[in-house]
């Protein structure tokens, strides 16, 4: 396939790299920003554009990694003519952005991707969708090729899966911040509760969530649980925290 790629971010510096292993032919990159454009177009050896009228309209494939909040602004912008599928990356944006297209889809994956970590993408499920099923199909097979899990799915079920992994990853993260700051403040050293993180990030690979629940909230153990909140006391924002997290999980028993 010849593709474009439209962005010069983690997600489009991932996909990027990936294509070109297979054997795809980036032609072309975009991105607003010059310097950012031939960063990456140099690191692809192919062309690049800060003009989305520039854009070559003769690829089999249009890769829009963009930020969310673009998305709608760089559809609009594109030539008409083209005639490749056009396909985002997002997990939170419905299909139908790309409506203008006559071929259009979405590949998605449920990871996070940083420009200085190298990727995996034999172990992502892709969650693929198509405007119909003949360009489902042939991105699925694409997918496939890097990522033998990929699936197929609708816009809901990508937001689903979306949503779940903002909660697994994003709020997980910020929980880890508290409890950083919290044993910080109390001349205590982070190292102490990352085998407790890789202990729990192992049991649920294999396991249902609530089937491996532990701790005062699923016995019910009221007294420590008060421990906590009073040892908090000076933290009205992290017990409300507490207190709503340790609600949802008691309410599982």
């Amino acid at each position: 396939m010849n593709i474009v790629i439209l962005g010069s971010g983690n997600a489009a510096t991932h996909f990027g790299q990936a294509f070109q292993q297979l054997g795809h032919q980036i032609v072309q990159i975009y991105s607003k920003t010059k310097a950012n454009a031939n960063a990456l177009a140099f690191a692809l050896q192919c062309p690049a554009t800060d003009q989305l009228s520039q854009l070559q309209i003769d690829a089999d494939l249009y890769l829009i990694a963009v930020s969310d909040q673009a998305i709608p602004t760089v559809v609009e912008t594109m030539p008409k003519p083209i005639k490749g599928i056009v396909v985002h990356c997002s997990g939170a944006t419905d299909i139908d952005v790309l409506k203008q297209f006559n071929n259009y889809g979405v590949i998605y994956p449920p990871q996070s991707l940083s420009k200085n970590k190298s990727v995996d993408f034999s172990g992502i499920p892709f969650c693929v969708e198509g405007n119909n099923e003949d360009n489902a199909e042939i991105l699925l097979h694409l997918t496939r090729t890097f990522s033998p899990r990929s699936i197929l799915c609708n816009s809901q079920q990508r937001l689903a899966i979306h949503l779940s992994s903002v909660m697994v990853n994003n709020f997980s993260n910020i929980l880890y911040q508290l409890a950083y700051e919290l044993l910080e403040e109390n001349n205590l050293s982070f190292d102490l509760i990352r085998p407790i993180i890789l202990e729990t990030a192992e049991k649920v690979q294999k396991q249902v969530p609530i089937t491996v629940q532990t701790g005062p909230a699923i016995r019910e153990d009221l007294t420590t649980q008060q421990k906590h909140l009073k040892f908090i006391s000076n933290k009205p924002d992290l017990q409300q925290i507490y207190q709503l997290l340790s609600h949802e999980i008691t309410k599982r028993k």
